[in-house]
C-alpha cells in the first residue's frame, strides 16, 4: 500500500494519522488520495466500487470499504506503485485470503477482478501491456478493516525521512521500519515532455537535488497546487530511482 507519509492531512502528517488511529484507510473515510478524489455517494470511485464489488458497497460505512493497494509481482523494494508515494506498507501474505485483483487501474472499469486465482493471468496482462513504470501495476483490494498491529508486515520509507517526524511516527506504528535505496533526481534529469516543462522549472525552483522530503515540504507550505506537486512526484518516481537504468523509457502513459 504505496502513500506518501509526509504529505498534509488534518492538522499533520498522512502517516501520523495511521499512527494514531492504527489503521490504514480508504480514501471514503480519509477524504485523501494520490490519485483522483471521487469517493463519495455517485461519485466516479463509487461508481466504479459499485461495478466492481457488485453493489456489495453501496450502502456501507466510509470505514467499511475496501482499501487499495497494489501486488509487488516484481519483488521490487521501491514497492508496487511507486505512481502513488515514496513509502509503503508491506501486508502480510495472510491478507491475500481477503483480496481481489484487477488489472489495468480500476479507473479504467477493467473486465477481469478477482482472487488470488487469477493473479497468473494479470501478471501476464500488466507485463505485456507496454505500459509506463508508473502505470503497469496490479491493482489490489483489501477487504475489511487493514490494522497495523496485526495486518502489516513493515514499513517501507525513502531513506530523506531519517531521523524526521515521519520517521519519528512510523516508530509508533509498532511495526518493523525498512528503507529503500531513495529516490533522488536533480532537476536536469526529469524528462519536461514526461509532465510538462513546468514541471521541471518547478524543480529547480525547489532545489538542486529533489526527495520526496522537499516534495512533501512543499505541499505543507501550501505554495503550489496538489495536482502541480503530484506531477512533480511522478517525475521524481519515474526517473530518480537508483535502479532507473533498468527501466525503458516511457511508451503508453496512461494517467497524467
Amino acid at each position: 500500500m504505496q502513500f506518501h507519509p509526509d504529505w498534509p492531512h488534518v492538522d499533520g502528517r498522512v502517516i501520523e494519522s495511521i499512527a494514531a488511529e492504527g489503521y490504514y484507510r480508504s480514501q471514503f473515510a480519509t477524504g485523501v488520495s494520490n490519485g483522483g478524489l471521487t469517493a463519495f455517494a455517485g461519485g466516479d470511485r463509487w461508481k466504479w466500487e459499485s461495478r466492481l464489488f457488485a453493489g456489495r458497497y453501496d450502502r456501507d460505512a466510509a470505514t467499511n470499504r475496501p482499501v487499495y493497494g497494489a501486488w509487488n509481482r516484481r519483488a521490487d523494494p521501491y514497492g508496487a506503485a511507486i505512481r502513488f508515494g515514496s513509502s509503503y506498507l508491506r501486508l502480510h501474505t495472510a491478507a491475500i485470503d481477503r483480496a481481489t485483483f484487477c488489472f489495468p487501474d480500476s479507473v479504467f472499469e477493467p473486465v477481469d477482478v478477482g482472487g488470488a486465482e487469477l493473479l497468473p493471468y494479470l501478471r501476464a496482462l500488466a507485463d505485456q501491456s507496454g505500459l509506463d513504470d508508473l502505470d503497469d501495476y496490479v491493482e489490489t483490494h483489501i477487504h475489511g478493516a487493514v490494522r497495523v498491529s496485526t495486518d502489516v508486515a513493515a514499513i517501507v520509507l525513502d531513506p530523506s525521512f531519517v531521523g524526521t517526524a515521519v520517521h519519528a511516527a512510523a516508530h509508533q506504528l509498532g511495526c518493523p521500519i525498512e528503507f529503500h535505496a531513495g529516490f533522488t533526481a536533480s532537476p536536469d534529469a526529469l524528462d519536461p515532455e514526461y509532465r510538462g516543462a513546468h514541471i521541471v522549472e518547478l524543480a529547480r525552483r525547489l532545489g538542486t537535488e529533489l526527495t520526496p522530503r522537499i516534495i512533501g515540504d512543499a505541499a505543507h507550505a501550501g505554495t503550489y497546487p496538489a495536482q502541480t506537486l503530484k506531477q512533480l512526484w511522478h517525475c521524481l518516481a519515474r526517473f530518480g530511482r537508483h535502479n532507473n537504468a533498468k527501466h525503458a523509457p516511457p511508451s503508453r502513459n496512461l494517467q497524467p
